[in-house]
């Protein structure tokens, strides 16, 4: 996880532990958790503007008539 390991991770906690205080601890977990919702919510929101708001995929049809006439072409010249 970000080239943390466990014993970085559990120092990080404990030090986290010591400033903020063992009375102050759920709250700030409740705070990141919130902040950590809103979050995902704005990020799925924005993706789902954007989906929405961009043009439709060309179909492959074109392209493999392109394709099958440059075959006839080629085919023609060969021949």
């Amino acid at each position: 996880m970000f080239g943390i390991g466990t014993t970085e991770l559990l120092i990080i906690l404990f030090i986290i532990l010591l400033v903020f205080g063992s009375k102050k601890l759920p709250e700030l977990a409740q705070g990141l958790g919130k902040g950590i919702r809103e979050f995902k919510r704005a990020t799925n929101d924005i993706q789902e503007e954007l989906d929405l708001s961009a043009p439709p995929k060309p179909s492959e049809e074109p392209k493999k008539q392109k394709i099958s006439e440059t075959e006839k072409q080629s085919e023609e010249k060969a021949g």
